[in-house]
């Protein structure tokens, strides 16, 4: 039985990825800040799927709460089988305006804390020559993103990051995957104050189910970068042959309000 370690599982596609390791009968760790929906989410879980499902109330966003939630698992005998980094925010508009310590906070929750639980818990899959990593990127990843430029670049580094890992670890027997999904049906739109934004114009977008069932599946395929959707398939390789001018014009104007 394996044991899988989802951050940001409270909700959205996290809780999805839960859904899923579960009715693979795997134990799960559950790591969010709600711990009223996590603890419903265990009641839940192991009554349907018979399986055994810790949670912990943690904001991965401040400095070593990775380690906290690194250290309990160590002290428990847990042995983690696949870590899930899918934990993340956005926040909309022009940078000069936003809020620093906001934007501080998206740096530490998105880059940081899943850099950290990378670190601490791929010694212990290097040690075993087995394991899996799902860290959840964006198709924000292969563009620059006026109105978002942090969290556009924190999806940047996700991808790279997963990337050159993934090739260091081939050897040892792990995978690393970057899932990159596009526009999805999750509370990310209304928290990232994303809904007067055209980037949602006339689109009909996957549910938070739908692009955890292909995440989960390209994670247990070990392919290194999994792109959901035709559309942001396409995007990801055109980009690639545009100049860089007119790819950030493309995506500020697709970013702009409505109004």
């Amino acid at each position: 039985m394996t044991t899988a370690l989802i951050t940001g599982a409270s909700g959205g596609i996290g809780y999805e990825l839960a859904k899923i390791h579960a009715a693979n009968k795997g134990d799960l760790v559950l790591v969010a800040r709600s711990i009223d929906k996590l603890e419903e989410i265990k009641r839940s879980f192991e009554k349907e799927f018979g399986i055994s499902v810790l949670v912990m109330e943690k904001d991965l966003s401040k400095e070593n709460a990775a380690l906290e939630v690194f250290q309990y698992t160590q002290e428990h005998n847990i042995q983690i089988d696949y870590l899930i980094n899918n934990a993340g925010f956005g926040d909309y508009g022009p940078f000069s305006a936003a809020n620093w310590d906001k934007q501080k906070m998206m740096i530490d929750l998105n880059i940081i804390a899943l850099t950290q639980f990378t670190k601490l818990y791929l010694d212990e899959m290097i040690q075993r020559k087995s394991g899996k990593i799902l860290n959840v990127a964006s198709v924000a990843s292969f563009l620059p993103g006026p109105l978002m430029s942090v969290y556009y670049a924190t999806k940047a580094f996700v991808l790279h990051f997963s990337e050159a890992i993934a090739n260091e670890v081939k050897e040892h027997g792990i995978t690393v995957t970057a899932l990159c999904p596009g526009p999805t049906e999750s509370g990310f739109y209304a928290a990232a104050s994303l809904e007067d934004s055209k980037l949602l114009d006339g689109k009909k977008i996957p549910t938070s189910k739908q692009v955890a069932i292909y995440g989960y599946k390209a994670m247990l395929q070990g392919k290194v970068v999994a792109i959901h959707g035709f559309s942001n398939k396409a995007i990801a390789t055109f980009i690639r042959f545009m100049p860089r001018g007119i790819v950030v014009k493309l995506a500020r104007r697709v970013q702009s309000s409505r109004e």
